[in-house]
């Protein structure tokens, strides 16, 4: 969890009555009860370990003011994946009054393992037992009253995505938090064995930890310790490599804890006493102490289950069957093709549709009167003439590029996720991904690429292993993202033909596929399974995907177009004081000689580092300012080879400077360095191939 999550809840604490974590994976709907709780429009989406971030918002409730924090998506909080990780910090460094797990009715086994588990750590818990209204379309009805008496908490049955059970949920987690409610939590029986080896941990941490970080009971320490993995702790207790802690974090029991003993008590006491008990259940049993722990809690969350749930049988839903054909190879293969091309016929019309008719707006109603207000307004010509070439060309091209491609594409995605489509793809590609050295799960951050590469890297925090995030990333870098897309159809689609957009995204799709194939034999390792659970499609609501583009497509205007101002700004300086050749000479070899390209194209190609589509719009501008508005259609300064080389280059070639930054934070600035020269070098050599074989053959 990043340092600043911890602050932040102890600001919100500071000026809350209390405070209330949210728990459970996406697609339950724990996103949409904190939207309804704070307002604060988090996106979601129908896959799990989609995010791996913190979320605070507050609400009021009775007069008191409420601190909400929304934890990453998980089944479970082992740690052994970071959205796992952040989740189990965030809980234990901010120590909310009430933990509030959202369960799916529809899957009551799969989704009370987390229920126990925060049970176990000894907090407060509420329980929203919600899609109540699907579990019942599907024939599973849910004796919630006899959950709550089976758990030991307060259950309340919502409906989130409409609002329906929340004032009684949050009202349930106040009352629980003032101590109105008496409650008597189950604490998990596990075998003689596990329960012999917990009672001899806790004698062992009352006599060495009077006071244990996180106010944890000695019970709950004893059992994180047991689930610790044994050959790290026997290293631990062997040497000590306590920086392994910090980041990979492998062990149930927080760092923290371990870092506050002294070697002396690490070594005889606690730690080797883990390692000890915990060898002795593997060699009896034949499997690892959590395994058999993992088991029990699944067996209780069976036996729970099946006390409070019946099923009336009722014919398949519809959805249902979608669902099976979807994820079936035969049927589901083609219903990907389909669904693909679908989705960018959709961004491909009705982006150039808003295009052209934006184009023709501003052209006709906008450039004439602005052009000549800056003339009006500024005596000198020069001068005057730069401030036109952000405030005119810049904004004619940010309007007509980034705006319909990117909006457009962010309405489909919405609609995918919220469908829960997204969730069959991945399930679908599983055989492909191992190839790469991935598995199924790790299509999702890919497929998030074609949106930002940004959050796509982020997501990769939910891979269990350091190899999968690398290969991964390095994927996603070359994966085709929406302002690359704005390029391709802005340009390609609109001035070469739409089937040569579609063939730039068949070469990259074949360069991502060998890419991951090489990769896959150079760095060690193998790819770790897919436990992925298949979710029904939903119908997605109108308001909630325009809620959702809304949200990420204003962060697009709020950062695109102050870039590509100030971009159009310096283009004009250095364009009207001739320091532009300058740059633009030492670049020829490579831009005219190589890639065949006008000279003037390096200097797009250098500000792409910013923004992708700021490459198109920085083209444009410069096009237009040259021979005028007419220079639009890009047809009249480079030809249809020279399109779409452009295009290719710009795809594969170095990421901006926010997937840069991220990069670094996620793999290391070495791998990102070498990615870096990686994909520039990669885009220079594909591009003057391209051009070469192109032009030899036609």
């Amino acid at each position: 969890m990043p340092p600043s999550c911890h602050a932040a809840m102890r600001r919100i604490k500071e000026k809350t009555d209390l405070t209330v974590a949210i728990a459970g994976n996406p697609n339950v709907g724990k996103s949409c009860i904190l939207n309804q709780l704070t307002g604060l429009n988090v996106i979601t989406a129908n896959y799990p370990g989609k995010t791996v971030e913190l979320n605070f918002g507050v609400t009021q409730y009775g007069g008191l003011t409420i601190g909400i924090m929304d934890l990453p998506g998980t089944y479970g909080i082992s740690a052994v994946s970071d959205d796992q990780w952040v989740a189990r910090r965030g809980v234990l460094e901010g120590r909310p009054d009430v933990v509030i797990v959202v369960v799916d009715s529809s899957n009551l086994q799969r989704n009370l393992y987390l229920v126990l588990q925060f049970l176990e750590l000894g907090f407060p818990v509420v329980v929203a037992l919600n899609l109540i209204d699907y579990a019942a379309k599907i024939g599973l009805r849910t004796d919630y009253e006899k959950l709550s008496e089976l758990l030991g908490v307060p259950v309340v049955p919502t409906i989130a995505i409409c609002g329906e059970g929340i004032k009684e949920l949050i009202g349930a987690a106040v009352d629980l938090a003032q101590g109105k409610l008496k409650v008597k939590p189950l604490q998990v029986s596990y075998g003689r064995d596990i329960e012999s080896a917990i009672a001899e941990l806790e004698t062992a941490i009352k006599e060495q930890l009077p006071e244990i970080p996180y106010n944890l009971s000695p019970r709950a320490l004893a059992i994180q310790l047991l689930e610790s993995d044994p050959e790290f702790t026997g290293a631990l207790t062997q040497g000590g490599k306590r920086r392994r802690l910090r980041r990979g974090w492998r062990w149930g029991a927080p760092p923290e804890v371990i870092e506050g003993l002294d070697e002396e008590k690490i070594e005889s006491k606690i730690l080797g006493l883990a390692t000890s008990l915990a060898g002795q259940i593997e060699e009896k049993h034949g499997e690892t102490a959590s395994i058999r722990i993992l088991r029990e809690r699944h067996g209780v969350a069976a036996d729970i289950t099946s006390a409070v749930q019946s099923r009336i049988t009722q014919p398949p839903l519809l959805s249902e069957k979608l669902s099976h054909y979807a994820v079936t190879p035969r049927t589901g293969i083609p219903i990907a093709v389909i669904v693909m091309l679908g989705v960018f016929a959709f961004i491909f019309s009705v982006g150039s549709f808003l295009s052209t008719n934006i184009s023709n707006i501003w052209v006709t109603f906008v450039s004439p009167p602005l052009s000549g207000i800056i003339h009006s307004m500024l005596r000198n010509e020069t001068i005057a003439r730069i401030v036109v070439w952000g405030m005119d060309a810049g904004m004619l091209a940010w309007v007509t590029v980034g705006v319909p491609y990117v909006l457009t594409f962010y309405i489909a995605l919405a609609l995918l996720e919220d469908t829960g489509y997204l969730n069959k793809i991945a399930f679908l590609s599983d055989n492909v991904m191992h190839k790469l050295g991935l598995h199924g799960r790790a299509l999702i951050p890919l497929l998030t690429g074609f949106g930002c590469n940004v959050p796509a890297i982020m997501g990769t925090r939910v891979l269990t292993t350091k190899r999968e995030r690398l290969l991964a990333s390095t994927l996603i870098v070359l994966t085709p993202c929406s302002a690359r897309m704005a390029v391709i159809l802005g340009a390609v689609a609109l001035f070469v033909g739409w089937q040569y957009a579609v063939l730039i995204y068949l070469f990259e799709l074949v360069l991502i596929l060998l890419v991951g194939f090489s990769l896959n034999k150079v760095l060690p390792g193998e790819p770790s399974g897919l436990v992925m659970e298949m979710f029904p499609f939903r119908a997605p609501l109108v308001s909630e995907v325009l809620k959702k583009t809304w949200y990420r497509f204003k962060e697009f205007i709020y950062i695109a177009a102050p870039l590509i101002i100030t971009g159009s700004l310096i283009l004009g300086v250095l364009y009207e004081t001739k320091y532009i050749w300058m740059i633009v000479d030492p670049m020829s070899p490579i831009t005219t000689s190589w890639l065949g390209l006008p000279a003037l194209v390096g200097i797009p190609l250098i500000f792409g580092v910013f923004r992708k589509e700021l490459t198109l719009e920085l083209l444009i501008a410069l096009a237009v300012m040259q021979y005028g508005v007419g220079a639009k259609n890009l047809l009249l300064f480079m030809s249809p080879l020279q399109i779409f080389i452009f295009a290719l280059v710009i795809t594969i070639y170095i990421p901006c400077v926010a997937t840069i930054s991220v990069l670094g934070k996620e793999v290391g600035w070495k791998n990102t360095l070498l990615i870096m020269a990686f994909t520039i070098t990669l885009a220079i050599f594909i591009g003057g191939v391209a051009y070469r074989l192109i032009s030899f053959f036609t």
